[in-house]
């Protein structure tokens, strides 16, 4: 077993399908007044699969996009991690089918159901693989949460959308890179505050089950705010001392892209200056766990990461699951 000092970003990657829906569409169904939906979410727009497309689609073209970015080998990762809660299937998970079409013989696969916080969770178990086994491990976040949205519902049918993002992670010597600090938490008082009530064991699927029971529900919006506001700072401060930095370290904040106001919130009580907040959800929505690795590489697209960069990355979603992890770029 090879022990390594730490763990380092080695590509980035991303995908998103090309069908764009702007507000107005959403707005007029529902009846909502025109500019309703970015005044409550900053959201303009988000895209949606198309009919063909399954999740294992997305997710390989993100993947493929990181592994290409790293320069490494496909033979030379040790695992797969997709973080998802729209798989091909309940069973068999989708993180073997995953590394199968992205041609990676070597590599474990496994599906994480940690809804908006899978991406960080993933990362956090990558991390230790890394270091541990000393082998690169991808990363993809994927939702299609177009087909989970219920029409009718303004709480869940403004915000939620369609796209992958993904992050290899490789071995690194510097003690300046990978996961510097982090801060998981989960509050279960709080279970069933979003959720998609039937399918699972406890309300499985019967003959002439409603539909709707099988789309999601957020319960009480205040609350879901409030809540992950909540998480989010208090996970982040801890997570920043953990990591020995202020505030005022931070080079980018990348929040999960839930809603504008709720990441605002956060960037206010933390004292990080609004300008290194990553903005995405005014384009492409909220994809629940892709939102952070979609952000992630879209920001390094319009300014490549330096050496020596502090990210500070915050989640907060169903469950109520959620953390923050400072992360170094080698």
């Amino acid at each position: 077993m090879m022990l390594v000092r730490s763990s380092r970003i080695a590509g980035l990657g991303h995908y998103v399908p090309e069908r764009r829906v702007e507000n107005e569409e959403i707005e007029t169904k529902l009846g909502l007044e025109a500019g309703w939906i970015e005044r409550r979410t900053g959201i303009r727009a988000r895209r949606w699969a198309a009919p063909h497309q399954a999740l294992t689609d997305l997710a390989v073209e993100a993947g493929a996009m990181a592994i290409d970015n790293a320069g490494i080998a496909r033979a030379d990762v040790g695992l797969t991690l997709l973080a998802t809660s729209t798989p091909d299937h309940l069973l068999p998970p989708s993180a073997p089918l995953l590394s199968h079409r992205l041609g990676l013989p070597n590599s474990g696969a496994l599906d994480l159901t940690g809804a908006c916080s899978g991406f960080l969770y993933a990362l956090t178990l990558a991390d230790g693989f890394v270091r541990t086994q000393g082998k690169p491990v991808l990363i993809v976040a994927a939702n299609i949460l177009s087909r989970r949205i219920n029409p009718e519902e303004q709480g869940s049918a403004i915000l939620f959308a369609d796209a992958a993002g993904a992050v290899l992670l490789a071995p690194s010597d510097s003690a300046g890179s990978g996961l510097l600090g982090v801060d998981l938490a989960a509050d279960g008082s709080h279970y069933d505050l979003i959720s998609i009530p039937a399918g699972g064991s406890r309300r499985p699927f019967i003959e002439g089950m409603d539909p709707r029971e099988l789309l999601m529900t957020m319960r009480d919006g205040r609350s879901v705010f409030s809540q992950a506001v909540r998480m989010m700072t208090k996970c982040s401060m801890r997570a920043m001392q953990q990591a020995d930095i202020a505030a005022a370290e931070v080079d980018r904040f990348v929040p999960h892209q839930a809603n504008i106001r709720i990441f605002d919130a956060v960037c206010e009580n933390l004292g990080i200056a609004s300008s290194k907040t990553v903005h995405t959800i005014e384009e492409f929505g909220n994809s629940s766990a892709a939102t952070i690795p979609l952000s992630l590489s879209l920001s390094n697209i319009s300014r490549p990461f330096a050496s020596g960069e502090r990210l500070l990355l915050t989640t907060a979603g169903a469950g109520l699951a959620g953390g923050s992890v400072v992360l170094g770029i080698d």
